[in-house]
């Protein structure tokens, strides 16, 4: 026995020596090509994407960090975490230059912030192409009803952007506006019922989930609050079913979705249900994509009707795949199609959900903010009830409820994009460097720093202030405000290029909505805790803490913690 003890730990030794060995080769080759970049280099011995390190990054930097305090700001400390640029912003690149390197066993990570090399990266999707294998994780559970425009690159991914961006019209904005209007009505009604808010991050999440309902598939469901929603129910219809895929994400990405239906029969009732989920949403989109083939097939191009995101997308790929002559094109297959509408669907829910819930704290903290907000909606919905506001004409006047949203996601942008350079090497200019970035380099836009700089957003680019978007006009009169168009590459909110969010102003119409349904009657506070000693002031500053401190990447950057800072909405 203690013969085999002895061997299997001489095992363990001699693969931790092995392993260190080998991470060590390839962190000093590493190092050898990005010397030759001539930028700064800080080395970090873990790579920040290792999976392990994921899990367990900032309990150990912190026990770190107690036990030797000096290495504090110390580089493996300050940028060995999955999501340290947020807690760095500006401040690594104004010690560093525009343009730095982190040297991992694993790859090279170059970060810029220089607005003009950025465009360029942008602009070169080819050279600079997302880096699916660092995605591949996301990609699993992206791809569970077939491949997507999250998932695809080359021609394939050409085909789909093109198609998805004929789906997002203006006849699908009116939806969006017009459902975004009824579900925040019911959802204040549901909020102001109550003394107060733990959190309303879950009820974002629905409201968010039922515009996409409605605008994707046409269906639309009656708005009900988190405490008011049954537990453990069935999911057998469609909107429970897309809820609970997406509010299990990360469990389908680490599992996969054939584990769990093969598995079904031994697994917890916890797994069977999002099993069961899955197979029923996918149900329900091959009912709906079979009726909308056959009503595009049976009817005019120009048949009138519903334009949610579903029915444009089969019409789109019908006409493409048809050329002059009649003949079959490439369209986009049965899978691709289902794929696509689960993207479209997750990508636009935590997205819009995550940016409501920040900029519902924020104004939370800032009632000035919010009565700015208010003295436009007022002028422009004056008296009139929300089903007889106007998407054409009220839409494009409410410019302060949309800084709002601009404000929030320069400051908390929830998918940053990452780049790399593929098998090939390419040039890049910043500023008077010319690089030449070698394979397998990642190439990351410095989002959190260009987004904050104060060469480009002024001495407060640490605050959140919606107004600094909305200038007067020379009238001084409200409806001449002009909405600040900022610097190309100074604001990544919606990424750039030709990989930018298809869905950014189904977003805004969905956000903008949302506010002015909200704040147009109702203002709202956070609740006074003991620690506040009585003083709303003192609250508010604690919100503003908690926004800051207790913000991380999860699968996308969000609010850990909301019901901590719980709220209270009162009348006008």
């Amino acid at each position: 026995m203690v013969q085999l003890a002895v061997i299997v730990c001489t095992a363990w030794v001699v693969v931790a020596v092995s392993l260190t060995l080998y991470w060590g080769v390839c962190l000093l080759r590493n190092y050898a090509a990005a010397h030759k970049l001539g930028v700064p280099l800080r080395v970090i011995p873990i790579d920040h994407t290792n999976p392990i390190w994921m899990l367990l990054d900032r309990k150990i930097l912190s026990i770190i960090t107690q036990l030797v305090p000096s290495l504090r700001n110390s580089s493996f400390v300050r940028h060995n975490y999955r999501g340290w640029e947020l807690r760095e912003r500006y401040f690594s690149h104004h010690e560093l230059g525009d343009v730095f390197a982190l040297v991992t066993p694993g790859r090279t990570w170059v970060y810029i912030a220089n607005p003009d090399a950025l465009m360029d990266v942008f602009r070169r999707r080819t050279d600079f192409p997302r880096c699916l294998e660092l995605t591949g994780k996301n990609s699993k559970v992206l791809n569970v009803f077939g491949p997507n425009v999250s998932t695809v690159d080359g021609p394939q991914w050409k085909m789909q952007r093109k198609l998805i961006g004929t789906c997002f019209t203006e006849q699908n904005n009116e939806i969006v506006w017009s459902e975004s209007t009824v579900l925040a009505r019911d959802m204040i009604q549901y909020w102001a019922s109550k003394p107060s808010v733990d959190s309303i991050a879950p009820d974002t999440r629905t409201l968010s989930l039922h515009v996409l309902s409605r605008a994707g598939f046409g269906k639309s469901f009656k708005f009900k609050g988190h405490d008011d929603r049954q537990k453990n129910q069935t999911s057998t219809n469609y909107k429970e079913s897309l809820q609970l895929i997406l509010e299990n994400c990360i469990l389908i990405m680490a599992l996969g979705p054939r584990f769990l239906a093969d598995w079904k029969p031994w697994l917890p009732r916890k797994l069977q249900r999002l099993q069961e989920a899955c197979a029923s949403f996918q149900r329900y989109m091959t009912e709906t994509y079979e009726d909308e083939k056959k009503a595009s097939s049976s009817s005019s191009s120009s048949m009138p009707g519903d334009h949610n995101l579903m029915k444009s997308l089969v019409r789109a790929s019908q006409d493409e795949a048809k050329t002059s002559s009649g003949a079959l094109g490439p369209g986009l297959t049965e899978q691709e199609i289902y794929g696509n509408m689960f993207v479209l669907n997750f990508a636009g829910h935590d997205t819009t959900a995550h940016t409501f819930t920040f900029s519902l704290y924020f104004l939370a903290a800032h009632r000035e903010v919010q009565d700015w907000v208010f003295e436009e909606l007022r002028h422009v919905l004056g008296n009139r009830p929300p089903n007889e506001w106007h998407y054409a004409s009220d839409f494009p006047r409410l410019k302060r409820a949309l800084a709002v949203m601009y404000e929030t996601l320069r400051l908390y942008t929830p998918v940053p994009v990452a780049k790399w350079t593929g098998a090939q090497s390419q040039t890049l200019s910043v500023g008077d460097k010319t690089l030449i970035l070698p394979p397998n380099t990642m190439v990351i836009p410095s989002y959190s720093a260009v987004h904050t700089d104060p060469k480009h957003w002024g001495s407060d680019s640490l605050d959140w202030k919606p107004s600094r978007w909305v200038t007067p006009g020379a009238s001084g009169a409200m409806d001449d405000e002009v909405f600040l168009a900022p610097k190309k590459g100074t604001f990544l909110g919606w990424s750039e290029g030709a990989r930018d969010c298809p869905g950014r102003k189904f977003s805004q119409v969905e956000f903008v909505a949302t506010m002015a349904v909200l704040f147009r009657e109702w203002y709202v506070e956070p609740v006074l805790l003991d620690v506040d000693r009585g003083s709303l002031r003192a609250a508010c500053k604690r919100v503003l803490n908690q926004i800051e401190t207790d913000s991380a990447m999860v699968l996308l950057l969000q609010m850990l913690h909301p019901e901590r800072a719980p709220l209270v909405w009162k009348r006008r």
